[in-house]
């Protein structure tokens, strides 16, 4: 860690309150269990290209077409990290230069569809994302935007209803992906139901990218017109996003990138995406994304078996949904009990939620941070008791001190690594 406490020391000299916070959630990260199912680690060449002198470049516009002059070098980043992404996902065409998942999201309708326009997506409580059209985002204002539900006996998405709903109000566009779903996505039933009501789709991966890429999720890349991702979570790359498309949308969502929604790219994420695209390419990769739905479900078989209820009944992704309602503790409290032994997650809503989204029923538990560190199926079942012994004692504080210790020791013998191929 010498690099590390190396680049402290030169922020230190400059702002040391700003240096300490940094060394305290380094030290966070590395002591704690990290089960937040939108975090990961990054490796060192990823963290280092983010930080690199990219950062001073500015550069408006496109490879060969910019608005600024000195982009020889930039213009190769940009287009490594392209055809780096063209062929880690077999997409025709791809965009890096979208700042995060939402302005993506917003860039494809942007470029597919025009204000006001009908959009069919998935209900935020029922595991869909903001930006699918839930009334308080922009998706609803700036469109007609219509929520197609998950079954209430089984938590899993209605393709009929999906395809009722497409036939009954005709949407420009259909968002299929999720960010609280745990089960195989149906990208060629999506598909046929876009076809047959003459909607483009739309797939946003955000959360499963990195499987997709491992072959341990289908990819919607060959059925859908766009797909959005973020590239950090599962994918294991910076804060940022890319958009991939047909070959016959390129032009339209480029327009939508720059010059209507964005300005200069930020290059040195666009650099930290070349790495982590390059990286998630590899056999260690590909292990690592199989060993992530391994993890999850092996720790969701070891939650039932302590009696917890789990959304759809276990995972086939990275993530699962904790209904802790037969526990009688709300989730939020569940949540910060669990950040005093040490495993951090977030409080979630369930489907059909009767608690508030800001006090909701259950929790939400995604296993990447995890299984980059090299925890396996024998963690994943000691994590599963301690998860259990957190919901019985959370209002035992020396209980939970006595968790956070063994957690501590774990994640000692765990450390975080800096090569990941």
């Amino acid at each position: 860690m010498r690099d590390f406490a190396d680049r402290v020391q030169c922020i230190a000299r400059q702002d040391a309150d700003l240096a300490d916070l940094i060394v305290r959630e380094q030290e966070r990260q590395e002591l704690c269990i990290r089960l937040i199912a939108s975090e990961n680690y990054v490796s060192r060449a990823v963290m280092e290209a983010t930080g690199s002198c990219l950062t001073n470049k500015y550069s408006e516009g496109y490879p060969g077409k910019r608005y600024y002059q000195g982009q020889e070098f930039i213009d190769k980043v940009e287009l490594l990290a392209i055809e780096r992404a063209k062929a880690l996902f077999g997409a025709e065409h791809v965009n890096v230069q979208p700042y995060s998942g939402s302005p993506a999201n917003l860039e494809v309708f942007y470029a597919l569809a025009e204000p006001g326009d009908t959009i069919l997506g998935m209900s935020l409580p029922h595991g869909g994302h903001l930006t699918h059209g839930w009334k308080v985002n922009f998706s609803a204002r700036f469109y007609h935007a219509v929520q197609y539900p998950i079954r209430r006996d089984t938590c899993l998405i209605d393709y009929d209803e999906v395809a009722r709903l497409a036939r009954e109000h005709k949407p420009k566009i259909i968002i299929c992906g999720a960010s609280a779903y745990p089960r195989i996505i149906d990208f060629a039933r999506f598909a046929e139901i876009a076809h047959d009501t003459g909607a483009h789709l739309v797939a946003d991966i955000a959360h499963i990218a990195g499987l997709v890429a491992a072959g341990a999720h289908p990819s919607p890349v060959p059925f859908a017109d766009a797909v959005t991702t973020t590239t950090h979570k599962s994918l294991r790359g910076p804060r940022g996003a890319i958009i991939m498309c047909r070959a016959a949308f390129a032009k339209s969502v480029d327009s939508a990138v720059f010059p209507a929604l964005q300005g200069g790219p930020h290059n040195h994420t666009t650099a930290a995406m070349a790495v982590a695209f390059r990286e998630a390419a590899t056999p260690a990769f590909k292990a690592y994304g199989h060993a992530v739905v391994e993890n999850a479900q092996t720790l969701a078989a070891a939650l039932v078996s302590h009696g917890f209820q789990l959304v759809t009944g276990g995972t086939d992704n990275h993530l699962m949904l904790v209904d802790l309602t037969n526990k009688n503790i709300p989730g939020k409290k569940m949540a910060r009990a669990l950040e005093e032994a040490g495993i951090v997650c977030n409080c979630n809503s369930v489907p059909f939620d009767t608690r508030p989204p800001f006090d909701p029923s259950g929790i939400r538990i995604g296993l990447c941070a995890v299984t980059t560190r090299g925890f396996g199926r024998d963690e994943m079942r000691l994590l599963a008791g301690w998860i259990n012994d957190v919901a019985l004692h959370h209002d035992d504080p020396a209980h939970l001190a006595r968790i956070r210790a063994a957690v501590r020791e774990l994640c000692l013998a765990k450390p975080v690594p800096d090569v990941f191929v």
